[in-house]
């Protein structure tokens, strides 16, 4: 599911428990005590990373079992017992941390995208990602937003075209980048779309006129973007990108946009709030 999930968990896992390990666990609990803990949720909201939780406590002692009593997906309550952890205690206790953090971040990024798709049902509007993402943590993050109902942008800078303002100024001009980007992908046999980031509608136009996949426009007020669409006319895809927020994207999803693209769905989600707690 996520191709780089090992190399994720093991790398928190080294963050927090060094070449000494857990030794306030290792100190107080006796290596042979087993039991059960549960994971709480301690609010409401869009349930993500089950199988990270899963993933985390298996790479720290194989004997430890995980019942996962939510899908990803789900609309959990505060207070649900989201799962149940058998095993050795000590190394429930030295996994609960990395899982627990992974778990907040992911259920957060699902929880605030989905209320902003929410808030765009009905309009044909989809909610994108953008590459604004925690280092080391992209895919997961990415994973995270399509369970809240958004959908992924571009992974990185290897499946897009992205032409954006500073490549614009750098090749001088919208012309020159998209003949030249063009020119790369034949060169290199890349079958890859091309999108550009317009400032002004006399971009949009020039746009259009290149036949680009699509076209970002940065920044726009309610009247421009209108205005683009009007102009474009179906002939391209449109993406808002810029300034929208849960107060404003109803508004903007009026526009008759195909996208919309929020970096703060990843940069400044909330973490999800849950416990660990073993039971007596």
């Amino acid at each position: 599911m996520i191709k780089n999930l090992t190399e994720i968990i093991q790398n928190a896992l080294i963050e927090d428990l060094d070449e000494h390990g857990d030794v306030t666990s290792m100190a107080t609990v006796d290596e042979d005590v087993t039991g059960t803990a549960e994971i709480i949720a301690k609010e409401d909201g869009i349930l993500a990373g089950g199988f990270v939780v899963e993933k985390v406590f298996n790479l720290v002692d194989a004997n430890i079992s995980v019942d996962i009593k939510f899908d990803d997906g789900a609309a959990i309550k505060n207070r649900d017992v989201v799962f149940v952890i058998k095993g050795p205690l000590r190394s429930i206790l030295t996994g609960e941390r990395t899982a627990l953090n992974l778990l907040c971040r992911m259920s957060g990024i699902a929880t605030l995208t989905s209320r902003f798709v929410k808030l765009v049902a009905g309009t044909g509007v989809k909610v994108l990602d953008t590459r604004k993402t925690t280092p080391g943590l992209r895919s997961l993050e990415k994973y995270a937003v399509r369970i809240g109902g958004g959908f992924n942008h571009r992974i990185g800078l290897f499946d897009m075209v992205l032409i954006k303002e500073n490549h614009i100024v750098a090749a001088n001009g919208i012309s020159n980048a998209v003949r030249r980007s063009r020119s790369y992908l034949k060169q290199n046999d890349l079958d890859l779309k091309i999108e550009v980031e317009c400032r002004t509608l006399d971009e949009v136009a020039e746009a259009i006129e290149l036949n680009v996949d699509r076209i970002m426009v940065d920044n726009m007020d309610i009247d421009q973007i209108e205005k683009a669409v009007r102009f474009v006319n179906g002939r391209t895809k449109l993406e808002i990108s810029g300034g929208v927020n849960l107060d404003t994207i109803a508004e903007y999803a009026k526009t008759g946009v195909n996208y919309i693209s929020i970096g703060q769905l990843t940069h400044s989600a909330r973490a999800m709030d849950f416990s660990l707690l073993v039971k007596e």
